[in-house]
Formats: C-alpha cells, sequence, structure tokens
C-alpha cells in the first residue's frame, strides 16, 4: 500500500515556484526582454563568438530537484528526490519535446529506488529513443501465480533487480518508427521472510507454479523488433492523438539470458478533448502481453503495474491493485480516465480499469475479470510543458483502496 507522507499544502507553494523558475519571461521572438537582462559590469564585455546552443532559449532543460516523501507497508516511511528535464532539440517547434525522469529514495527499512527514463525525439524527429535504466533494493509483497489468488497468501519477498531496456526507432512516415528494442533484467539476492499472512509457510516457498530454479539469480535478456505510432501532441500529459507500441522480445541463451521465452505486446492509447477549450480530456488505454515459452516469476505479466519504467511505457496498469497483485502467462486490461481542468494548476481525475490474466488467453472468463478504479488530483507543475504531479485515491478487487503519489500521468 501506497501513502503519502508530505505536507501537501507547503509542497504544492514550493512545486509551483519551482514550476515557475522553469519559465523564463520571454519576448515574442523567443528571447530575454531588455528589462531581464543587466548591463555587463565595466571591463568584462566579452565581444569574442558565442556558442550556439542546441537548444531553443525556452527549451532548455531544467534540473531542479522535486522532493519525495510516502510510506509502504512493505518499506515504512521512505524519502528521495526526483529531477524531471523536458527539453527540445533545436528551434523547430514541430518536433515533440523529450523527457527525462530521475528518481531516487531510500527507506527506513534500509531498501532504495534508483530509476532513469527518457523519451528522446533527435532533431527533425529522425529517431526516437527511449528506455530505461533502474537498479531496485526492495521487498514487495507475494501473492502467488493466477488469476484467483488470495490475500490470505500475501508473503514478503525481498530481492534487487536491475533493469536495462532501450529501444532505437528509426522514422519511416509522419509519427511512425521502426528498429530494435533491448531488454535485460538481473534478479538477485532474492529472499522471502517471514510467513503468509494466514501463519502459513511463505508463499514464495510453496507456490506449485514455482520452480526451484525460479528461486534463484535469474538473468534475461531479449531483443526484438518494435514499430511505434505515436500521433500525441504531448507526451507527459496528452489532450489528443493516438499511441500504439508494438514489440517482441525474443529471450534465450545465445543473448545471455538464463531462461528461453517469446514475449509479445501491445500498448494502445487514445486521446480526445470533450470540450472545445481542453478543459476536459477522455484517455483510453489498451494494453496486454503475451508469452511462450518458460517465463520466470518476474517477468510474467501483472495487473497492478504502479512502479513505472520502459516495460509498460511509464504507464500505471490498474490503479488500486498492489503491484503485480495478479499475474500470469498471458494479460490484458484496459482502463480509462476523465481529467477535468478544475483551477489554478489543479486538475481532477476519475479512473477505471478492467484486466485479467490466465496460463492460456481461452483460460480468461466474464466471471473472473478483476476490477479497479478511483479518483485524484493532478498539480501541474511545469505548466509550459504539462507534467503533471499526480495524487491517487484507488482500490481494486480484493486491494484495500490505498494512495497513490507519482510523477507524470498514469498513461
Amino acid at each position: 500500500m501506497r501513502f503519502l507522507y508530505l505536507p501537501l499544502a507547503v509542497a504544492l507553494c514550493t512545486l509551483a515556484r519551482l514550476g515557475a523558475a522553469q519559465v523564463a519571461p520571454t519576448t515574442t521572438d523567443g528571447s530575454a526582454p531588455a528589462s531581464a537582462v543587466a548591463p555587463p559590469a565595466p571591463g568584462l564585455t566579452n565581444d569574442g563568438p558565442k556558442k550556439k546552443s542546441i537548444f531553443a532559449p525556452s527549451d532548455k532543460p531544467s534540473f531542479i530537484p522535486v522532493p519525495i516523501a510516502f510510506y509502504q507497508q512493505e518499506t515504512g516511511f521512505a524519502a528521495g528526490a526526483a529531477i524531471l528535464p523536458v527539453w527540445r532539440f533545436g528551434t523547430d517547434t514541430t518536433v515533440r519535446k523529450s523527457n527525462a525522469r530521475l528518481i531516487a529514495w531510500f527507506s527506513q527499512e534500509k531498501q532504495s529506488t534508483i530509476q532513469l527514463t527518457h523519451t528522446i525525439f533527435t532533431p527533425g524527429e529522425g529517431f526516437f529513443i527511449s528506455g530505461e535504466l533502474s537498479r531496485y533494493d526492495q521487498k514487495l509483497f507475494y501473492y502467488g501465480i493466477g488469476n484467483d489468488n488470495s490475500r490470505n497468501a500475501e508473503s514478503e519477498l525481498k530481492y534487487k533487480l536491475f533493469i536495462f531496456d532501450e529501444r532505437v526507432l528509426k522514422r519511416v512516415a509522419p509519427n511512425l518508427f521502426a528498429g530494435l528494442r533491448y531488454r535485460f533484467t538481473n534478479t538477485t539476492d532474492i529472499e522471502p521472510e517471514g510467513n503468509a499472512d494466514n501463519g502459513g509457510v511463505n508463499s514464495f516457498l510453496i507456490d506449485p507454479r514455482l520452480d526451484a530454479r525460479e528461486r534463484n539469480d535469474t538473468r534475461v535478456s531479449g531483443l526484438g523488433p518494435a514499430l511505434l505510432y505515436d500521433g500525441r501532441d504531448n507526451v507527459l500529459a496528452t489532450y489528443r492523438g493516438a499511441f500504439v507500441d508494438a514489440h517482441v522480445l525474443f529471450n534465450g541463451g545465445g543473448l545471455g539470458s538464463d531462461y528461453k521465452f517469446t514475449r509479445y505486446q501491445l500498448d494502445a492509447r487514445y486521446f480526445q478533448p470533450l470540450s472545445s477549450s481542453n478543459n476536459t480530456i477522455l484517455a483510453l488505454q489498451y494494453l496486454t502481453q503475451l508469452h511462450t515459452g518458460n517465463v520466470p516469476f518476474r517477468e510474467l505479466g501483472g495487473l497492478g503495474a504502479n512502479l513505472g519504467g520502459a516495460l509498460y511505457n511509464n504507464a500505471g496498469l490498474m490503479r488500486g491493485l498492489y503491484e503485480t497483485r495478479f499475474r500470469d502467462r498471458q494479460m490484458m486490461t484496459f482502463q480509462a480516465e476523465i481529467r477535468q481542468k478544475l483551477f489554478w494548476r489543479i486538475d481532477g481525475v476519475v479512473f477505471g480499469a478492467v484486466g485479467q490474466v490466465g496460463y492460456k488467453v481461452n483460460d480468461y472468463t466474464f466471471d473472473q475479470t478483476r476490477l479497479a478504479g478511483g479518483g485524484g488530483f493532478r498539480f501541474r507543475f511545469n505548466r509550459r510543458d504539462r507534467l503533471n504531479i499526480r495524487l491517487d485515491y484507488a482500490g481494486g478487487t480484493d486491494t484495500p483502496p490505498s494512495i497513490y503519489f507519482a510523477v507524470g500521468e498514469a498513461f
């Protein structure tokens, strides 16, 4: 469960000042107004050639850190910071802006996360480059594999996880990119702790869907083709447009993987204003992940993905369910969200999601559909680039409601 532990009134005022600092006053041609430029001190003028910046004056990245703090049942109190640069290469305003997120925190229980994700449009949008470099040292709850596990099976599981995920795509048509994706994960120091919530043996030790090999260190390495259509007007908080990501990853010994399996994934999103002023936005997402071969537990598709990262294109899947509350070889989920402008820098949202996992696709049944939903608020940290900080309250199937605090929209 994720609970915010940040004095909101103080935080929002601080973030508003930081966000305003990212947008310097400019004239209509993008240069600083004369009143904002101090005259040079006598004898300090430099009449030599000036180095040309690769960024437009109003599009330089900012590296102002944002404090974060929260409480989780399995980690205790945690604190850290996020750096959220947004920029555009060159002065062509038809090129969409690139962004990165560096988030680091350390918890009371000596757990930590360092996560760097990035989405880059090169000059002229000739290439689209996105990925993740992360290290997790965490304790999470494990419930078992399958669509019908129980809260009584809740067990603590510690492990360290390293992720490198990168895709490089070349534009082949307007908004259409094709190329390759490589993903490497290394799971080490796997350690179940204590008993299950029902007082029995830790579920990770007795799960019949796990073999002995999966309880040891595991490396997974995969490479495959990727295709992306990205017609969104803004990748951070979209008002209109469509996004479709399709990729295949072939994991095997030739790439240094301990397991041989294939992953097929489709992520489709659609955004549409419900008013002419862009004050009300409908956002939709469908995501399916399918596997063949021998898939280790850490690589199974999971409902309740809230840690972010490149695998699901930084999306939060089924907010209200605990992280990978339900996991299996085949997974699908659909979510819808209404985003409403309220006042100042504050927006409101309501959302709902359905999903299911199974060993085979034909295991899906209507009465086994898992549900999640809730509502929340958005604070526009950076108005120029639509960079939001979100606070959601959500619950779901067999999961009590929790508060979720994160940077950026859920999808």
